[in-house]
Formats: structure tokens, sequence, C-alpha cells
């Protein structure tokens, strides 16, 4: 113990006088999750000795995930928790955990993603940033302004795709959807202008930002789930001796099962408050929900090979049908 003291103490004194890692995020200011990142800082500043300072800038302060993406790479930020809206948009076979309706199951995901999440770090390390913890969003629905429950219904609305996101824009375009290209946060007011009628997004997201005051109509299938992560820009972390980065690290990881296990708590309650505030909940029957299978079974093609590598896309699938032979096809019905 002491000799590993002793090595902290010699890499923190190799460390500039102080590093500040600004981050920034889209996490309400004040929630339970800004309340983890800042713990995770805690725990930085005390590996470092005090020399490793995080600063988190909560709420979309710093402009929406694409915008904090690029102030990382002209040097205004440093790191970045994002959901996987913006991860796409740095590399996109993060995509690969986010393929409509392909899993059904926190169970699912954490399999896969335990599995394929080498590849996806490398992916973007090899981009400039690296990965500190992986993170969930919650499970993506559509809210509309009217009630919608077929493809269809929704074919007819305009449809936001968050700005910057490309491949899932042209995706919509050419399967029949209205996409609208607009940032995370404008989606409020392009709801009250009739900009958009519609829009994807965890039962979370739009509770903490209160976007379902403008769309008050949710379709209770899974389409799919949205993931996250804290990254770190490269050059910075290149920067830091290797036995304060494993401390960091480690805290990181913590942070990051912490923020995963409140994001999942508090996801089964977000549905009823918004109720309790005029959600009107869609249900859909099997029908409907095989009408939608369908439609994200059509999808598959074009995610393969252009969005997701192929050999990657196929390796989900895999890992996927093979988590439910073991476990006697549990998370099959594509309903919450």
């Amino acid at each position: 113990m002491i000799r590993i003291l002793s090595v902290l103490l010699i890499c923190s004194a190799m460390l500039p006088a102080q590093t500040i890692v600004r981050l920034g995020t889209m996490v309400p200011k004040g929630s339970r999750w800004h309340e983890i990142l800042i713990n995770m800082g805690e725990e930085w500043k005390k590996a470092s000795d005090g020399k490793v300072q995080l600063k988190i800038y909560p709420g979309g302060e710093q402009g929406d995930e694409p915008e904090m993406v690029q102030k990382i790479r002209i040097k205004k930020l440093q790191a970045v928790a994002i959901s996987g809206a913006g991860l796409s948009g740095i590399d996109a076979a993060t995509s690969a955990l986010q393929i409509p309706m392909m899993l059904n199951s926190y169970e699912e995901l954490d399999y896969v993603r335990d599995r394929i999440s080498a590849r996806l770090e490398k992916g973007l390390a090899d981009r400039g940033f690296i990965v500190l913890n992986w993170g969930d969003a919650g499970w993506v629905h559509f809210f509309t302004k009217q009630p919608a429950m077929h493809p269809d219904d929704i074919r007819k609305l305009k449809l936001c795709v968050l700005q910057g996101d490309n491949s899932t824009f042209q995706l919509y375009k050419i399967n029949g959807f209205h996409p609208v290209a607009l940032a995370a946060t404008d989606i409020l007011t392009g709801l009250q202008t009739g900009l958009i009628e519609a829009f994807q997004s965890p039962p979370l997201f739009a509770l903490s930002n209160q976007w379902f005051g403008g769309a008050k109509n949710m379709l209770d299938i899974q389409f799919a789930q949205l993931v996250g992560a804290t990254l770190i820009s490269k050059d910075v972390w290149i920067k830091i001796p290797a036995p304060v980065q494993k401390q960091i690290k480690a805290s990181a990881l913590t942070a990051g099962v912490a923020l995963r296990e409140e994001i999942r708590k508090a996801e089964a309650g977000s549905v009823p408050m918004m109720q309790q505030f005029g959600l009107n909940v869609v249900h859909a029957d099997g029908k409907v929900i095989a009408e939608w299978r369908q439609l994200a079974e059509n999808i598959w093609p074009k995610l393969r090979g252009t969005m997701v590598p192929p050999d990657l896309f196929d390796e989900v699938k895999r890992l996927r049908d093979e988590y439910r032979k073991a476990h006697h096809g549990a998370g099959a019905t594509g309903m919450p």
C-alpha cells in the first residue's frame, strides 16, 4: 500500500501544475446524474492530489451533443458525457448498440455491449476520444402531437431527427417518413411552433426536458435503445501518468455503473409521472408490434454496411441470438 501511494504521489508530481478537464453534458443541472458526475470529479481530484480538476457544464450549457463534440476538437472542452446520438456522430459503428428493435431488454444490451465494447472503444480512440465509461439513456419511444400507432401514422408527421445525424435523416427519408433536422436544445420550440410534430426519445429525456408537453402521446413500443458514454480527449488523456489514469478510469467506471442503475430506475417512474401531467400512452397490440418489427427488419440491410460495418452488425445479431438461446428466448416480445 505504501509503495502504491508513493507511485501515485510521484506521478501526480509529474502532472502539470493543474489540468482542468471541462466536461459538457445534457444531463439536467442538480439531477442525481449530475451529482454522480460531481462525485466522479472529486475522485479524480483525490487520485491526482488535486492536479486534475473536473469542471462540469450540465443541461446543455455548452450546446447540443454535436456542438459539444466539436468543442472538444477545438479544445474548448476536454470531455463529454453524451448519448448514442452524439457518439454516432463521432463513429457510426457505435450505432451497432442502437439497431431498431434488435435488442429488447437491458440484459441483452449488457451481454452484447460487454462483448463488442473493446472494438467500439478502439474506433473512438482512433478518432481522438478515450471512453471512460459506458452508460444508458433509456429505450426510445415515439412521441407525437396526435395519437399515432402505425408506421403510416408517423409517416404523415414532421419527425424530428437530431441535427448532425445525417445517416438517420436519410434512413427515415428513404423509408417514407418526413424527417426534420433540429438541435436537441430546439425540440420544445420546434413543437410549439409546428416545425415538428413528433420526436423520438427515451421517456426520461422527454420528462426532464419537458418535451412531452408539446407532444402528449407516446407509443408504447421500445423502438431502440439509446446508449451513452463519457469520453475524454485523447490529447488530454495521454498527458496524465498511467497510475493516475488507472485511478481516474476506475472512478469513471464506478460512476458509469451508478449512472446506468439510476437511469434504469428512474426510467420506470418517468411514464407514470408524465401521465399525471396529461401524457396519453398509446398501447400497441401484437399486430401493430409486428408492423413495426417488419419496418425495423427492412431497415437493417440499409444499416448493415453503411452505418454499421457488416461483420459488426452480424456479430451483434449473433450475440443477441446466443443470449436468447441461453435464456430460453427471454426478451423476445418487443414490448417494454
